[in-house]
């Protein structure tokens, strides 16, 4: 096919009401428009093909190192979304693509008009078109980023879920249909059937999956069975399912005479024998066809050899008119029950390497791009041309209903969105654990509707043991319909009711981590999708963060923004030993970017993070998402001194330090036998542990030794701060940057020596003593825990008192 000069159309605009395949609409019309689709797929996969050419043949390369791009699998979608964007789409639905057809997304934008056509030569350049979809990073519109594959595939479903909840809640929403463009690869991924085995996510309407099938991953060509038994799962879980195999000339062929042999033909081929048949010439093709059934003599008559390959290739994913059909019936299903079409396509569809199984990463070259300029009847100046918009093909997109290039909400500041407090008021009983801080602090805030009206909570499963009972008790479960708690029905008294209904404030998922993830995601860019703020929160037992740490990745990278609450944590969670304690998740929440990561120690610490977080959230221009790292311990809260928390001024300075990471709880520096030469030692201690420190700097007086006491709340922020105060001071002579561990250490003891402790590896309070200039030994848990006690553990693993004294001993000595 080639679209020749821009085609002379009539008339341009497509009436949504009246689809071209609908009896009312003259034969004249549909011609029209399937002629004007064809010319855009035709543009379409010119410059996609060319713009990953341009990057890595035309554009300058000092690197030397292949630039990429996928042109095979980027032409193996072109004719799919040629239909979605250019027919079926409407203004405020949202979609999905597969991270390889990446170029095509970036294509469609420019024709739309949402991406300069010059910016396509931008293609994985230094903060040009990104790899892969982001929304973050990419400069024209993106819905959903892609990339981890697999996570973006759900990403709509969630979407869908997000939606439900608002207008549950506020009777309003913004997004439409939220369809997913998916690679058959993706479907290996265990993620997507964890997601869409997700009760919240079963019966969801208005989700459209596209998957496309060319049976080609990375390596290889794929099993035919292995569809067979996704078909059947999708069947299962209470998906509507539409097969796209053939093209129009196929289906011809099979209503002439013999063409039932033909079609049994094919459908019994094996993925890998239909892509080498396709592969060789007409003649051949045509003998091996004869040899494997002579009766098909009688349907291939009617095909010159020439005709032979484009007969047996024509694939329903290709055909611009079939997927139009296909995508007319979806509509008529979607408001009814999700629906997933299975679209048979050519990966490299159009190009010379097409079928072949190690396309994947190949380019064609400088004289098959030109070959490929020359079958399109291009000029050889309009490599990066888009449609005259005065021409009819011009007007046709722009009368278009869906325009890729959606104007987001500006970012606004928390206050103008909602007023959150800095503190609550609340106070604590003497013995008090972080989690147990968290599930009051959570409780007292249902008495602000203002406030907890917007706030909604997911939890995997464990919404009660992370205290998260009261909570619920009060705020309900959301389902999309109302049921009764049958313990109460039968007058059965139960600490937690569990009441679902549409006005239900929490969510409650399976016990699968990536769903938690995937979903705070969604709820974490409300205001993005919906225009309407969530403020999320999530809990999550600590160590199991690193199961759906992929997806954590992927819903930071979006730009979400939430509150994660992993409890319990550390060795610390004694009795349960080694599969249930974390020990890395510390070092996860320093390194992940866009999220700050906490470890309280006290319970107005938890108040004070936890409304911070939620003042993050609000505001969507420089805030970002938290993570709470608590503990079950009970923690004396006598050990902050009351007298702090008496006065309005110590309260906000104990407030601002706590937010940014720390504090000196025990200082004594007025001692008389002070001395930074001899005798002084400071104690880094982070959440749990504290207590231990504590207890080892009052025992180590009475044999000399002062060992001040810090508390670190963040080392994240702590660690952010002095990296943003070294790139300000970059250049500056004779003194380092000025950071909140400077502020808090004073300049007489920065190089006495340090001592660190945390339930976690050593590794996330290491680097205290190199920002102050001061020998460290760092104190951590090292190995996989196990049961036992408390006290036990701690004094097997290196962390307990006796060990922090050690520590401050064998500091002291190495001055």
């Amino acid at each position: 096919m080639t679209n020749g000069p821009e085609m002379k159309l009539e008339g341009s605009h497509i009436n949504r009401e009246e689809s071209p395949n609908s009896p009312s609409s003259s034969d004249h019309e549909r011609k029209r428009i399937m002629e004007t689709l064809k010319c855009i797929e035709q543009r379409l996969l010119w410059l996609a093909t060319f713009c990953i050419h341009h990057a890595n043949n035309v554009r300058p390369n000092p690197d030397g190192v292949k630039v990429g791009g996928h042109q095979a699998s980027s032409a193996s979608v072109v004719s799919i979304m040629t239909v979605l964007y250019f027919y079926w789409l409407r203004s405020n639905d949202r979609i999905s693509i597969k991270p390889h057809a990446s170029p095509v997304l970036h294509a469609v934008n420019a024709l739309l008009g949402d991406l300069p056509l010059d910016r396509l030569k931008e293609l994985r350049s230094y903060k040009g078109l990104q790899a892969y979809p982001s929304r973050t990073k990419d400069p024209d519109p993106v819905d959903f980023s892609t990339g981890s594959v697999g996570l973006g595939a759900v990403a709509p479903n969630f979407a869908a879920l997000t939606k439900a909840y608002v207008e549950n809640h506020f009777g309003t929403s913004e997004s439409g249909r939220f369809v997913a463009l998916i690679g058959d690869a993706e479907l290996n991924e265990g993620n997507i059937w964890e997601a869409l085995s997700e009760e919240q996510l079963l019966g969801l309407k208005n989700v459209l999956w596209i998957i496309d099938l060319n049976r080609q991953s990375l390596d290889h060509i794929t099993s035919q069975g292995q569809y067979k038994k996704y078909i059947d799962m999708f069947q299962a879980l209470g998906w509507r399912v539409l097969m796209l195999k053939y093209g129009r000339k196929l289906d011809t062929a099979f209503d002439n005479p013999g063409g039932e042999r033909l079609r049994k033909m094919i459908d019994d081929m094996s993925p890998r024998d239909y892509h080498s048949i396709l592969s060789i010439d007409g003649a051949t093709l045509r003998k091996h066809l004869l040899k494997t059934d002579p009766e098909l003599e009688q349907a291939l008559l009617p095909y010159h050899d020439d005709e032979l390959s484009e007969l047996i290739s024509n694939l329903g994913g290709h055909d611009i008119e079939k997927l139009v059909e296909i995508l007319d019936d979806a509509q008529e299903i979607l408001p009814k029950q999700p629906v997933v079409i299975f679209a048979y396509t050519i990966k490299g569809w159009g190009l010379p390497f097409a079928l072949d199984p190690l396309n994947h990463a190949a380019m064609i070259s400088t004289e098959q791009v030109d070959d490929l300029r020359q079958s399109l009847d291009l000029s050889s100046d309009s490599n990066f041309q888009a449609f005259n918009p005065n021409s009819q093909i011009g007007q046709y997109i722009s009368n278009l209903e869906y325009s890729a290039g959606q104007t987001p909400a500006a970012p606004v500041s928390s206050e103008t969105l909602i007023e959150i407090p800095e503190s609550l008021g609340l106070r604590y009983r003497q013995n008090l654990s972080t989690q147990q801080a968290f599930g009051q602090i959570m409780l007292s805030i249902t008495r602000s509707p203002e406030l907890s009206d917007q706030i909604v909570t997911v939890s995997p499963d464990v919404a009660i043991s992370t205290n998260l009972g009261g909570w619920v008790n009060k705020v309900g479960v959301y389902g999309p319909e109302s049921k009764s708690d049958s313990f109460e029905l039968f007058g059965i008294k139960h600490p937690v009711v569990w009441k679902q209904s549409p006005s239900g404030r929490h969510i409650e998922l399976g016990i699968a981590e990536n769903n938690l993830f995937l979903l705070l995601g969604s709820l974490g860019l409300s205001y993005e999708f919906e225009d309407k703020l969530l403020l999320p929160i999530g809990t999550i037992y600590d160590t199991f963060i690193q199961r759906g740490l992929d997806a954590f990745n992927y819903a930071l990278y979006s730009g979400a923004k939430f509150i994660l609450v992993g409890t319990p944590s550390g060795i610390t969670l004694s009795p349960e030993g080694g599969a249930h304690q974390s020990i890395v998740s510390a070092s996860i929440g320093l390194e992940m970017p866009d999220v700050v990561a906490y470890e309280p120690c006290f319970a107005h610490e938890v108040e004070w993070i936890l409304l911070d977080g939620l003042r993050n959230i609000a505001d969507r221009e420089q805030g970002r998402s938290t993570y709470l790292r608590l503990s079950t311990r009970p923690i004396d809260q006598s050990l902050l001194p009351p007298k702090w928390m008496q006065e309005p001024d110590s309260i906000h300075h104990l407030r601002q330090s706590v937010l940014a990471g720390g504090y000196c709880l025990i200082n004594y520096r007025t001692q008389p036998n002070y001395d930074i030469e001899e005798n002084v030692v400071n104690i880094f201690a982070c959440g749990a542990i504290v207590s231990e420190a504590v207890e080892a700097s009052r025992a180590l007086v009475s044999e000399g030794i002062y060992a001040n006491v810090y508390i670190i709340t963040s080392p994240d922020a702590i660690y952010s701060n002095y990296v943003k105060g070294r790139s300000q001071e970059m250049g500056r002579v004779g003194q380092g940057p000025v950071c909140h561990l400077h502020q808090i250490v004073p300049d007489s003891d920065r190089r006495v020596p340090v001592v660190t402790v945390v339930d976690a590896h050593s590794h996330n309070l290491s680097f205290i003593g190199s920002f102050l200039g001061a020998v460290t030994v760092s104190l951590g848990v090292h190995d996989f825990g196990q049961s036992g006690s408390r006290a036990e553990l701690y004094d097997h693993y290196g962390i307990g008192t006796k060990a922090i004294m050690q520590a401050v001993w064998r500091a002291a000595t190495m001055i």
